[in-house]
Order: structure tokens, then C-alpha cells, then sequence
């Protein structure tokens, strides 16, 4: 269904090709070629491509300079292929609405405008991008370009519940703005998703950064890039494989001999049935330096270099995304045997620990956040704060970095379950954990490199 008032066009970056005898429509990714196409065909697509008309008008158009209610007819189904393939813009003068993807269809409004309350959905959000004013929603596969000020203004009264009518009272100040444009404005935004009358109770179960997140790191109602784009290989240097030292203070870590725990160790099957999170430790015979050390060894050095013309890449004990490898580790140490309190970084390539700070009050408070956030039964004698090099990962991928980055931190925890329980020590991930504490205690800039997870660590009692 196509509302009367809208004004249609053909989406920015859809070519409008003539070639020889016909006509080529081609986006990104996709061409449409109309051979010999009847000239009241090429005079509508030229009008879609160049200028604002309603269905009415094109339909008039053709049928005039061409075979009548048959032309028409005719033009409509290439209309309803145009749209469905999400080429079309949808607009009114104080607004646009640009479908993002493919076997687009409006959501048909059901709204007893006379009766019924509605506000702006609350997965809406406006934002400014490349110099405009846009609408999204992760409930939408449309976003909305506001115009001018006044379209903006309408949005801010829909933040609580109007009645159509309600609302054209409340706004009658706004210059310029007539009851008719009110009522087209607020029919768009119902007919894309963005408003709001109830919910069910599979939707009232998300919340706004959940949803937003997940339609935006994965395809199917957005057209963002996706994927290993590389868009900032010739704007910006990534990332370097490793750190540069934090610090003149170096501990060299134990390796264990591989060949020997192959020999030795449980089987995975067994390691697998047996893993637990286990927060409870024996305080009389803490975790000692030697057994971090083979943990990290085990979990998270780096095994091999790889020299390429992206840069350095490397191979190491868990998955990562094109071998990127942006995850850091950084241990909290309350206690432990050999070595001192505090806060250290590992360095997976050197396979050593890097002093950063004593133990003071930020990392006992890292510490005691990590005990109230695991239920409060023993304090943590290691807490490995685990980070992310954000640049060395965005440098590459496109809209899924940050998913990536989570799946990341997942893997990196399995791999230190299963070989805790192979150790038999006492393993705990946790949900979350205080990342401005974290970047308060070290110094690093929030938005290059912060914490994206936690591991609680100690002796099995």
C-alpha cells in the first residue's frame, strides 16, 4: 500500500544508466535492465530519479503520453519492483523515509487515530550523521531523514502519549506546520515502525542497547557495510601485534612442557563434564606464580608471527576474527604465591608480566567489585581483566567489531574454564565490570583500549 501523499524517488545511489536502447537501474550490488523500454517508462524513471511525485502523478503521466489504464497498469508493477527491492524514498516536505533493505514493505498502520494513544517507540533514536538529521530504530528496516526543525519539534511531543488530536493541539505554535502535515508525518512514522502503541511480551523483554546492538551487528534490516571492509587501511596505521611495555619491571613467567601435559593431562570430555564456576579457594595455599603462568601460557600466548602485506597477525591457544588478536590481559593479584600485589599486563609474545601498580585502593576496589559481582564468597586471588585494542579490530571489520569482540572475550573464557579445571583450580567468569575504574587505574584512553571482561581465579579449596 502506497499512501496518496507520499512523494516518490529513486534512492541517491541508484544509478540511472542509459545504454544504447535501454535502461540500467543499478545499486551496489544489483542490476535491473529495462530492454527497449516504451518512452512514457524512460520519462518516469527519469522523473523518479530527478524529482519528488506522488503515485498519482507518475500514473497520470504515463497514461497520457502513452497506452492508457494498460501503461499504467504497466508502470505500477515496475513500481511495486522498484520498492520491493528497496530502491524507492518515501517523502513529505519536512521529512523522508529511506528503506535499508531488500523485500521492503510498509508496516500497514492499525491505529484508530481518533480513539488511540501512541508515542515514539522507545527503540527510536535520532542522531546526527554526514551533516543530517536521521530517525532509526532497530525495529524499523527504514530510516528517516527530519528535514528541518519542526519536524524534530513534532518528535520531542511524541515523547509522551498523544491522540492524533491531542497532538495537533499541542503543536498548532509550530510554524508551518498544518494539521494535514501533522497527521502525513505521523503516519509515516507508524507505517516505518517508529511509533509505539503496545508491546508483546517477547518485545517489552529487550531493552533499547540489546536490540540496537543486535540488529546492527548482524544483516537483515540495515544496509551498513558489514564485514572486513578495511576502511581505515589507508586513513589510519593499525595497530602494532603487541603492546608497547608498560613498564621497566618484568617478570619472566613459567613454561610448562607441552609434550608432558599431553601425557598427563584429563581428557577434554572430562574437563568439559567437570567445569564449574568455583569462588571459593583455599586461603591456607594460594594460586602460586608458576601455575598463572602455565595457565596463560596454555590459554593465550602468542604461538606464531605472521607477516603480512595487512600487517603483523599472529596465532595463538583460542580464535579470533582474521587473527587480529586485539584482546589483552591484565592480572589484578591479590594474592599469590611469588609474586607481589598488584596489577600487571601479559605479554603474550614474551611470555612475562609487566608491573604496572602496586596494590593501592582502585585495584583492591577491582578486586571487591569482582566479589560482589560473583555473590560475595571469598575475594578473588587473580582477577584477569580482560581488554580490548578497539583500533586493532576496527581497523578491519565493519559493524560487527564490537560483536566480534564479545565472541572473542567468549572463547578466551572457555579456554581458561577447561584448563583451570585441567589444573584443577578454581575458575569464575563474570557478567561485567567497571571499565572507567579500569582506565583510572592504568591511564589508558577509554576509547582506544578498555576492559570487556573479567576471570576470577584462585586455589581449589
Amino acid at each position: 500500500m502506497i499512501y496518496p501523499f507520499l512523494t516518490l524517488s529513486l534512492k541517491p545511489e541508484i544509478l540511472l544508466i542509459q545504454e544504447n536502447d535501454n535502461i540500467i537501474l543499478q545499486s551496489a550490488n544489483r542490476k535491473l535492465t529495462f530492454h527497449h523500454p516504451i518512452s512514457e517508462l524512460k520519462l518516469a524513471l527519469n522523473l523518479l530519479k530527478n524529482s519528488n511525485n506522488t503515485v498519482a502523478q507518475l500514473r497520470e503521466l504515463v497514461e497520457t503520453n502513452g497506452n492508457g489504464i494498460e501503461a499504467g497498469n504497466k508502470f505500477e508493477n515496475y513500481l511495486d519492483k522498484l520498492i520491493n527491492l528497496g530502491w524507492i524514498c518515501f517523502s513529505l516536505p519536512i521529512a523522508k523515509a529511506i528503506p535499508m533493505t531488500e523485500h521492503y514493505e510498509f508496516n500497514i498502520s492499525t491505529i484508530d487515530w481518533q480513539q488511540e494513544s501512541f508515542t515514539l517507540s522507545r527503540f527510536a533514536y535520532l542522531h546526527c550523521f554526514a551533516g543530517e538529521l536521521l530517525l532509526e530504530s532497530p525495529q524499523s528496516k527504514a530510516k528517516i531523514i527530519v528535514h528541518d526543525w519542526q519536524g524534530a519539534a513534532l518528535i520531542a511531543k511524541l515523547s509522551k502519549p498523544h491522540t492524533l488530536a491531542q497532538l495537533i493541539l499541542e503543536t498548532s505554535h509550530i510554524p508551518e506546520i498544518t494539521q494535514e502535515i501533522i497527521q502525513q508525518f505521523i503516519i509515516l512514522l507508524s507505517i516505518t515502525n517508529m511509533l509505539a502503541v503496545s508491546e508483546d511480551f517477547h518485545l517489552m523483554q529487550w531493552e533499547f542497547h540489546d536490540l540496537l546492538f543486535h540488529s546492527r551487528s548482524r544483516n537483515g534490516r540495515h544496509n551498513n557495510p558489514v564485514g572486513g571492509t578495511f576502511r581505515f587501511y589507508d586513513k589510519i596505521e593499525l595497530m602494532p601485534l603487541t603492546k608497547a611495555p608498560m613498564s621497566d619491571k618484568i617478570l619472566k613467567l613459567y613454561q610448562p612442557q607441552l609434550e608432558h601435559l599431553a601425557k598427563t593431562d584429563i581428557s577434554l570430555t572430562t574437563a568439559l563434564e567437570s567445569r564449574k564456576s568455583i569462588r571459593e579457594y583455599n586461603q591456607e595455599a594460594p594460586i602460586t606464580i608458576e601455575q598463572l603462568g602455565e595457565l596463560l601460557y596454555r590459554c593465550a600466548r602468542i604461538k606464531e608471527v605472521m607477516e603480512t602485506k595487512m600487517g603483523k597477525l599472529s596465532r595463538r591457544p583460542y580464535p579470533n576474527g582474521g587473527a587480529m588478536y586485539e584482546l589483552e590481559i591484565y592480572p589484578a593479584i591479590n594474592c599469590c604465591e611469588g609474586i607481589n600485589s598488584g596489577l600487571y599486563h601479559y605479554q603474550p609474545l614474551e611470555h612475562t608480566l609487566y608491573h604496572i601498580s602496586e596494590s593501592n585502593q582502585k585495584v583492591e576496589r577491582l578486586l571487591k567489585d569482582a566479589w560482589y559481582s560473583s555473590g560475595q564468597q571469598d575475594t578473588p586471588q587473580v582477577l584477569l581483566v580482560i581488554t580490548a585494542r578497539f583500533g586493532r579490530l576496527f581497523w578491519k571489520y565493519q559493524a560487527l567489531a564490537y560483536a566480534l569482540i564479545l565472541k572473542h572475550v567468549g572463547v578466551l573464557y572457555q579456554n581458561l574454564y577447561l584448563t583451570a579445571t585441567a589444573m584443577n583450580l578454581a575458575p569464575s567468569a563474570l557478567g561485567t565490570g567497571n571499565s572507567d575504574l579500569f582506565a583510572d587505574i592504568t591511564g589508558i584512553e577509554y576509547y582506544e583500549e578498555s576492559s570487556v571482561g573479567e576471570f576470577m581465579l584462585g586455589s581449589r579449596k
